[in-house]
């Protein structure tokens, strides 16, 4: 009986000295399973939606309203949205944080997208944009002479896709009256099968 309780006691010692085996930490990514269903991201849902689609923030602006409890601040934002292939649109928000103005605004501009007249990478003819006091002078250019604008009509013209163009900005500097006056500039540009149609003659008669 002695023999066997020296026997176990040595047996348990050998178990207490021996070197433990690490074993492998469980990575949480591993261990959680691969969820075929459930819900998505709605940032990247919007992103594979939007994917063809060109966004530029103009403007950027704080806006305070005086109320009988305070004052209430909130951001304005002016965004511009096009396909880079004719079509543009034009937006405005408010909002309490700056992210969310410029959601709201460009979902407005995308619903407000038209189509505007192009000849290759340049306008079909030379056109003045009036909003306010700002004025836009557009002029056609030849290929190769890239986008003469400044800031705010230059958003607009690389959204709508124009590659080739010369402009002049008078009057106001505002970027809101810049870009809703180059926007309803180019609005009012015809091609010629838009003229031919309403003369009812051919475009060669033209």
């Amino acid at each position: 009986m002695e023999n066997e309780q020296v026997e176990v006691v040595a047996t348990e010692v050998a178990a207490e000295t021996a070197p433990q085996q690490e074993q492998p930490k469980r990575n949480f990514r591993d261990a959680r399973p691969d969820r075929k269903g459930g819900r998505r991201n709605n940032r990247e849902r919007e992103n594979r939606e939007d994917d063809g689609l060109i966004k530029k923030t103009v403007a950027i602006n704080r806006v305070t309203k005086v109320v009988k409890g305070g004052r209430t601040m909130r951001f304005s934002a002016l965004c511009v949205v096009g396909d880079g292939k004719g079509s543009v649109g034009i937006g405005m928000a408010k909002a309490a944080e700056v992210p969310q103005a410029i959601e709201k605004a460009n979902l407005r501009a995308k619903k407000a997208m038209v189509q505007i007249a192009l000849v290759d990478t340049t306008i079909p003819h030379e056109t003045i944009g009036k909003f306010g006091k700002g004025h836009v002078l557009m002029m056609p250019a030849q290929p190769g002479t890239g986008v003469i604008a400044g800031g705010p009509v230059r958003n607009v013209l690389e959204a709508v896709g124009i590659k080739d163009i010369r402009t002049k900005s008078y009057g106001s500097n505002n970027p809101v009256n810049c870009v809703k006056a180059t926007f309803n500039g180019l609005v009012g540009l015809r091609s010629r099968e838009h003229i031919a149609a309403l003369r009812g003659k051919s475009v060669e008669e033209i």
